[in-house]
């Protein structure tokens, strides 16, 4: 049974996918502003956060938001960490790969996620202790041990192109272990997939919180591992992750950990 703030957020994430799916067909016609140097928000997004915001405060007015575009909102030892799309580029293009993540925290630490995919009606749910769903059936991260033959997860450093020359050697040496490499485009899809075994592994730099709080609990609900460049938990600080279980996070630790900088090493 799912704890109640999980169904909070769960009827918030559908009242934000009702309003990106309203828009999808005129996504031609959005207003598309660039807030920083390739990242853009759009009508869709802000009218999926603010029905997002409005359901949650229906139940829980005194919580703290902290979300992709209105930022921070309140104090509480109670927060609600949302992107209400997660794939805003996709969705601009048409390309039908985007969702909605919502986590729920106590004191800063993640206690329940929802990311929702609401094209493919995937709802991904996990409270701490409590285990990783996908529809109300439980998931697990995926066996593989090692790099070779792993499919692979990944993003591009969009928002941190002078980071794109250690990127690659990343995504070289990665890639000439791994069976393939994904970037679909969405990091909260991602990391779901991470939970449900679809892939082995995933790794980005230069993400947000929203982006990461509530998938990286699904994984570790799912038996997996989420860990910053260094090995520590610092990855929502530090916007740089890697997600799989146990093993194979160290291997991929021990794959990036050569391509490292100074400001890097997190």
């Amino acid at each position: 049974m799912r704890q109640p703030v999980v169904n909070i957020a769960v009827r918030a994430a559908r009242a934000g996918a009702k309003a990106l799916i309203r828009m999808l067909n005129q996504a031609e016609a959005l207003t598309v502003v660039e807030k920083e140097r390739n990242d853009f928000v759009t009508a869709a997004d802000r009218a999926a956060e603010r029905a997002i915001i409005d359901e949650i405060r229906r139940t829980c007015p005194d919580h703290a938001i902290l979300s992709e575009e209105c930022g921070a909102l309140g104090e509480s030892e109670f927060r609600w960490v949302i992107d209400p799309l997660d794939g805003t580029k996709n969705f601009i293009h048409g390309i039908p790969h985007f969702s909605i993540s919502i986590a729920a925290q106590r004191k800063r630490v993640t206690e329940h996620a929802v990311v929702y995919d609401p094209l493919r009606e995937e709802l991904y749910t996990a409270s701490r202790g409590g285990g990783a769903f996908l529809n109300d059936h439980r998931i697990r991260v995926a066996r593989r041990a090692s790099l070779d033959g792993a499919m692979l997860a990944t993003g591009f450093p969009f928002r941190q192109k002078d980071r794109l020359d250690a990127y690659l050697r990343m995504f070289r040496d990665l890639f000439a272990h791994a069976t393939d490499v994904r970037r679909a485009g969405s990091a909260a899809l991602d990391l779901a997939y991470v939970a449900a075994g679809r892939v082995d592994g995933f790794w980005e730099l230069g993400l947000k919180p929203w982006d990461m709080a509530a998938g990286a609990l699904l994984i570790r609900e799912a038996g997996g591992l989420c860990t910053d460049f260094g090995g520590g938990d610092a990855y929502l600080e530090t916007g740089n992750i890697i997600a799989a279980n146990l093993k194979l996070a160290g291997a991929l630790k021990r794959a990036i950990g050569p391509h490292l900088g100074p400001d890097l090493k997190r």
